[in-house]
């Protein structure tokens, strides 16, 4: 932020009072030449406040902070369960002992982290989107988000594009939101430090800052020319950003998808999520084809019994040129509350770290 400009209307008084009598009767006689009486000091007036350079646009009032959750809705809120049930892992475990996965396990781990702490030369932008809501784009949002700031050293940036009382704050565990999407594109500048950006955003663990789209008011909007002011300002100072974006086709949502240097489509495991994911591929196929080379499909299964043949569905959606990942389902992740990645399953966090590799691997690919 610019800093503010000196008072070059200062005080422009000086104390014009003499030094005092001190002779007395008897007192020896002062050697210094004798000085008139002071006047009485005229009374101070306060001096005006500095103004700006002409030209200097005013700072924006500084918004009202708000709780995410209200007193009332908190009280609602559920104990966060684990993503399994205890029978579940104890099964899992004791089949990994058997079978002696374990350290193919963590090789592929050692991959994955070797690939999600590459460098970059240049922030890394990465849209989430779906074709309606439930469809789990918050989610993937924050599961991609959570992902990066753990296994990067760069700040990691989340980005709400989805003013209409977007839910990724709850997801991220914020607990007050104060300058949003909209605010924050009128206060950029070019001179900023990361330490004046980070004032206006939500510091979140790990190295990751949130900016929200709306303090949760119905009628925040984010148009097109805001949401590139604000992503171009921003880009320089965080290693990766993830933009939680409004569904298709809303403008925001497509120029953020071309912008991007690589796109996740969140899809419910469903039989009407998997056609309008399919229809919308079909879409993209028609862009240049770095735009489908660079999509991935995040097949969120949201219940235990899902209705469709999950692994037909990803081999079909596939068919497109986009690649598809499945995040199997998860208690923690299906009740909607602020995402604890220790309560998750073993499946759906290794699931999720797998779709941000090749997320960000794809990302790189693109300059």
């Amino acid at each position: 932020m610019p800093n503010a400009e000196h008072n070059w209307q200062g005080d422009l008084l000086r104390d014009l009072r003499g030094p005092g009598e001190t002779g007395g009767p008897g007192a020896p006689a002062d050697p210094r030449p004798s000085v008139p009486p002071a006047r009485p000091e005229p009374a101070r007036q306060p001096a005006p406040a500095a103004q700006p350079w002409p030209g200097t646009p005013a700072p924006p009032p500084t918004p009202d902070s708000l709780p995410v959750l209200d007193k009332a809705m908190t009280a609602v809120a559920r104990r966060p369960v684990r993503g399994e049930a205890v029978a579940v892992r104890a099964a899992r475990a004791v089949r990994r002992i058997v079978s002696g996965s374990a350290a193919r396990e963590v090789a592929a781990l050692t991959r994955t982290a070797e690939v999600l702490q590459q460098p970059v030369t240049t922030g890394r932008q990465i849209a989430v989107t779906s074709i309606r809501g439930g469809a789990g784009k918050t989610t993937v949002t924050a599961l991609l988000g959570t992902t990066y700031a753990h296994y990067r050293q760069d700040p990691v940036l989340l980005v709400e594009a989805d003013p209409a009382l977007g839910s990724l704050p709850l997801r991220m565990g914020a607990e007050a939101l104060r300058w949003t999407t909209a605010d924050l594109a009128d206060i950029a500048a070019p001179q900023m430090s990361l330490l004046d950006v980070t004032g206006y955003l939500v510091q979140l663990p790990d190295n990751a800052w949130l900016l929200p789209g709306s303090q949760g008011r119905i009628g925040a909007m984010v148009d097109t020319v805001t949401y590139e002011r604000v992503m171009v300002a921003l880009r320089r100072y965080f290693g990766v950003t993830v933009v939680d974006c409004e569904t298709l086709p809303a403008e925001v949502a497509r120029v953020a998808l071309s912008a991007a240097q690589a796109r996740v489509l969140a899809a419910p495991a469903t039989l009407d999520g998997v056609t309008s994911t399919y229809a919308v591929l079909q879409w993209l196929r028609a862009l240049p084809p770095h735009v489908i080379e660079g999509t991935v499909v995040a097949l969120s299964v949201t219940t235990p019994r899902p209705g469709i043949d999950i692994d037909a569905a990803a081999e079909r959606l596939t068919t497109t040129g986009a690649r598809v990942h499945v995040l199997p389902y998860d208690r923690h992740l299906a009740a909607g509350g602020p995402l604890r990645t220790e309560l998750l399953s073993r499946p759906a966090r290794l699931a999720a770290t797998r779709l941000a590799a090749e997320v960000f691997e794809l990302s790189q690919r693109r300059r």
